[in-house]
């Protein structure tokens, strides 16, 4: 069984952002210690709060969720991503595992996947969802 996890989300949306807390805080082993609604407060969290884990959002303002991804990655090694996006293309996946990220899951996955995709990526490994990937 994998140790508690310290998440920090990246979205945004308020409300995706709250509702995936409420989703978390019925894992028991996922605890949400910090919100990001720009990509440059998900690298200011990444350094602040060394979190295990930063799920992040593609399409966020100022700094987006790729280039984020790649400074949380340089700048924290420690940290891992995983990407939850609506975005289901190779090229996007791709970019992102390039850039550093443990995994990506899509917007559309049920939360039990979402939450198991959190808990791998904690524990060292990788999580694809890309069940449609456009080319």
């Amino acid at each position: 069984m994998v140790s508690e996890v310290r998440l920090v989300i990246a979205d945004d949306h308020t409300v995706l952002r709250e509702g995936l807390k409420a989703v978390f805080a019925l894992a028991g082993d996922i605890t949400v210690v910090g919100e990001a609604e720009d990509g440059v407060q998900a690298v200011l969290l990444a350094h602040r709060l060394k979190p295990d884990v930063i799920l992040m959002d593609i399409a966020i303002p100022g700094l987006g969720g790729l280039e984020a991804t790649q400074r949380i990655r340089k700048e924290c090694p420690l940290v891992k991503v995983l990407v939850l996006t609506q975005y289901d293309y190779k090229e996007y996946v791709l970019r992102f595992l390039q850039a550093g990220a443990s995994g990506y899951v899509l917007k559309t996955a049920p939360a039990g996947d979402v939450m198991a995709a959190v808990r791998l990526v904690k524990a060292g490994g990788m999580y694809l969802d890309t069940p449609n990937a456009a080319e």
